[in-house]
């Protein structure tokens, strides 16, 4: 895939791990974008690594799909661990 189709990946796999996990973010939409398409790379990744399966087939394959919103799920979650604090004493 290119790197177009893996930005947009990014982009729409940010939105639904956002959709999956309601609530107040210390970014905005421009960190929520950033999220998703490192999400999108991480849930390929560890697709590959940890379960042994090619995640990343196609723009269109559900794998690709369920591994980037996995991903963006994920570093969601740390993001909101590392910031959630520096925003409550801000």
């Amino acid at each position: 895939m290119g790197i177009i189709a893996w930005i947009l990946i990014g982009l729409l796999a940010g939105a639904i791990a956002k959709a999956l996990m309601p609530g107040k973010d210390p970014g905005g939409i421009i960190v929520t974008m950033l999220i998703g398409i490192a999400g999108g790379l991480l849930g390929g990744w560890l697709g590959k690594v940890v379960l042994g399966v090619d995640a990343i087939n196609g723009f269109f394959d559900l794998s690709t799909w369920i591994a980037a919103v996995v991903g963006s799920v994920i570093l969601l979650v740390l993001y909101r661990l590392v910031t959630g604090n520096r925003s409550r004493h801000a």
